[in-house]
């Protein structure tokens, strides 16, 4: 716990009153059009002038559709795809995306707030609060966001102290019992010295899922006299989040600014179940030779019967919003984070030189039951990260350029165990262990000029080195027979000392075309890096990506008030790392196995038909594939005891071709959270009410084609083509210094797949999958003074 804790939410209490209101286009057209500035290459520009396949949200409409954590982003930035498997958020950006929550495997997309840098899972899952606006960067970022952008990155820029006093804020109340107030206030205390202070409060005291089961389970008390206490709730899917911001804007002369905060956030779940099917089940098991519907034997020269579940169909009729729990009822997380930011920025004519440094503590207990009677215990999990940049940007004549260096440090202590309390007397750890510490460190130099070649044409470039090292003691306990759900002392562990380091150069070559103000052709390749790590078994290296991307900016219209924007990109992408259940006594195993090849094609458009009407929407075709995937299976032996390697299978002879026993190859699959199709579409109509003021009706809906769920690309763990809609009426004054809305979100109260996982625990066999959010529908009111 933090002892600033209270200080901290004391002082924003009295502000947190939801998502800083919307502000829509106004009722009459602008004389100009409205530019939109983000600093995607550590410079303020406009949107139009970056060649970078860009997504920029701003913080009203983050409001409007109800995002309120890094969990909902998609649902505003088509290109990208979130996951979740209870606690820990997973970020994907063109089919490239990290599913493993190993504690030294790093995420695909850099996440960046206000320059810090967020590296852990379980961080991601923040209050995101008052903010001006989010930038998705899509393709590598290597140069300027260095390792671990190999997908791209994602900008949260929070809102900055402004120069009069002004107060805003929403509250919004919804089905499930959905509470959300936030609001900010600014304090100019004198010329160049102001204080922002916002706040966020968001409650959802129903849950999103019903488990019919857990009223018996209340009565009869399975778990009688065992240590565990279970929490036999009838719904998961809670939420009590609270954070506050206070950020402070100091410029003491007219060359130097400096921008800092410092930011709390407090969020206890009860987390959501997962939907699952025991294999071992009677009617579910496979067959002698995997005969029964949708088995596969993988390995059928080895002793016995491997069985995988790669085309069965149980999951298909589970009523996604009611079904049985775990025995060991509903899990839970709770998290407390702290970090201190600071920016500060001198400009010395034709250059400016720039600091950026970030600290962050999060402390959490992460409790998540599996089924069908698992418990994962944590016994406390502490991060602490630090990040530092310097950086000089300047123009030499006609040559912008940037160059600087970067330091990062990440120090992890972990403890936990998967529980089984119906194993032995008191129950028995199925894989225990403690990381004391882990730390990762990294460092790099970077430059990038842009260098005109004539009044139209522009070439860029760019170049960065990485180092970086890891070092870490790992305490593993494997099976423990009959030990409480109590930290573990004895047995002695076994103990690994693990270190790896790595170093990688990363480049960037485009040109950019201009031919006048309102058009860019752009064109570049560029190299990513997703820095390499170890666990329990041995060392894995990082993985490289090399991308070729082209595309088009255009603005049109008399007041170039529309917008149509073209991609089109490739990429050749090496060193997977996979992680694959070896051995349920030790876990998952990371490895680099293979390659894929991914390309598609992006299209934006944002047409204002008139002062009163807007069409906009994004049509993205991915076709991404492994071509080469050695891999290993968790299977179901049968009979039970007959198989040489009875929890997996590390070989198989599936290969067509090869005569013999291979390593099993999944080349042709395709990778998770990669669906073909995302097409977007929405329409905005302003009502005038005259001097009354205005009534605006949106529609959003956005159409996702099929995706699988595992590298696997099982059946069961596909999500099948959907489309969620949301609509929403606002009313405003003509001050406009409040407003009234009505929303619907997901008006077809679709629930997709965002995790599948086929589990060999124990003795068990179980396919699990989690759901996104239901229909959700609320009233908000806003204020802006």
């Amino acid at each position: 716990m933090f002892t600033f804790k209270s200080c901290l939410l004391m002082g924003t209490a009295a502000l947190a009153v939801t998502p800083v209101m919307a502000q829509d286009r106004p009722s009459a057209p602008a004389s100009d059009v409205e530019e939109i500035v983000v600093t995607a290459q550590n410079r303020a520009e406009s949107v139009q002038d970056v060649p970078i396949a860009i997504n920029v949200v701003s913080g009203e409409a983050l409001q409007d559709a109800g995002v309120t954590d890094l969990r909902e982003l998609d649902r505003v930035a088509s290109g990208v795809q979130i996951t979740q498997d209870q606690q820990n958020t997973y970020v994907a950006v063109r089919g490239i995306g990290t599913a493993s929550n190993n504690e030294t495997q790093d995420t695909s997309v850099t996440i960046n707030i206000d320059g810090e840098y967020i590296n852990r899972t379980t961080v991601l899952n923040a209050a995101v609060f008052d903010l001006e606006r989010v930038e998705v960067l899509r393709g590598p970022q290597g140069t300027l966001y260095g390792r671990n952008a190999t997908a791209g990155a994602v900008n949260f820029i929070t809102r900055k102290p402004g120069d009069t006093f002004s107060v805003n804020g929403s509250a919004s109340y919804g089905n499930y019992d959905q509470i959300i107030l936030n609001a900010g206030v600014d304090l100019p205390i004198s010329d160049g010295f102001a204080i922002r202070a916002s706040g966020i409060y968001s409650n959802r005291g129903t849950g999103y899922t019903f488990h019919p089961n857990m009223a018996g389970l209340r009565a009869g008390n399975p778990l009688a006299g065992k240590p565990y206490q279970p929490n036999y709730a009838d719904r998961s899917g809670t939420q009590d989040l609270k954070g506050g911001r206070l950020s402070v804007r100091f410029e003491p002369t007219t060359n130097l600014r400096i921008d800092a905060a410092v930011e709390y956030a407090d969020s206890y779940a009860l987390l959501e179940n997962y939907a699952y099917v025991d294999l071992n089940a009677a009617g579910n098991a496979p067959t002698a030779g995997c005969a029964s519907g949708g088995y596969v034997e993988v390995a059928p020269l080895q002793p016995g019967t491997q069985c995988i579940p790669l085309n069965t169909n149980f999951l298909a009729n589970i009523d996604r919003s009611s079904y049985n729990g775990p025995t060991t009822g509903v899990g839970y997380q709770s998290m407390e984070s702290l970090a201190v930011r600071g920016r500060i920025a001198y400009d010395l004519g034709d250059a400016t030189v720039t600091y950026i440094g970030g600290y962050r503590h999060t402390d959490s207990i992460e409790r998540p039951t599996l089924p069908p009677a698992y418990v994962f215990l944590d016994f406390g999990s502490k991060v602490e990260t630090q990040s530092h940049e310097l950086r000089l940007n300047g123009e030499a004549g006609n040559i912008l350029y940037q160059v600087g260096a970067f330091y990062y440090r990440e120090e992890l202590n972990q403890e936990k165990g998967l529980h089984n309390p119906f194993i032995g007397p008191n129950g028995s750890y199925i894989t225990y262990f403690r990381r004391s510490p882990v730390v990762s460190k990294s460092w790099s130099v970077f430059g990038q000029v842009d260098v005109p070649i004539t009044a139209e044409l522009t070439a860029q470039g760019g170049i960065r080195y990485t180092k970086g090292d890891r070092e870490a003691v790992y305490e593993n306990y494997n099976f423990v027979f009959n030990a409480g759900p109590n930290p573990l002392t004895t047995p002695a562990p076994v103990t690994l000392n693990l270190a790896q380091s790595e170093d990688n150069i990363s480049w960037l070559a485009g040109l950019n075309y201009k031919p006048n103000a309102s058009t860019m052709f752009y064109a570049k390749v560029s190299t990513g890096f997703k820095g390499g790590g170890f666990d329990a078994v041995g060392t894995y290296g990082p993985e490289k990506n090399t991308a070729y991307e082209t595309g088009m900016k255009l603005d049109f219209g008399e007041r170039k008030q529309h917008r149509f924007n073209l991609a089109g990109f490739y990429y050749d992408y090496a060193g997977l790392q996979n992680a694959v259940l070896l051995d349920n006594t030790k876990g998952g195993q990371i490895f680099n196995a293979g390659k894929a090849t991914i390309w598609g094609v992006e299209a934006e458009w944002d047409i204002e038909l008139n002062q009163w009407n807007r069409f906009y929407g994004s049509f993205n075709y991915l076709n991404a594939k492994f071509d080469d995937l050695a891999a290993a299976y968790a299977v179901i032996c049968v009979p039970a005891s007959g198989c040489v390697a009875p929890n997996d299978a590390s070989v198989g002879d599936l290969d067509p071709v090869t005569p013999g026993v291979q390593a099993p190859n999944l080349a042709g699959n395709t990778p998770p959270m990669s669906p073909e199709v995302v097409i977007s579409v929405g329409y905005d109509h302003i009502f005038s009410l005259g001097s009354a003021g205005t009534i605006t009706a949106s529609a959003f809906s956005r159409f996702k084609s099929k995706y699988f769920l595992t590298i696997f690309n099982e059946r069961d763990l596909t999500q099948k083509a959907f489309t969620q809609t949301d609509l929403s009426l606002t009313y405003r004054p003509e001050n406009r210094k409040f407003s009234v809305a009505g929303f619907v979100q997901n008006l077809e109260n679709e629930r997709p797949m965002v995790f599948g996982a086929f589990v060999a625990a124990g003795p068990d066999r179980v396919l699990n999958a989690g759901f996104s959010r239901p229909r959700t529908y609320g009233v908000r009111v806003g204020f802006d003074f």
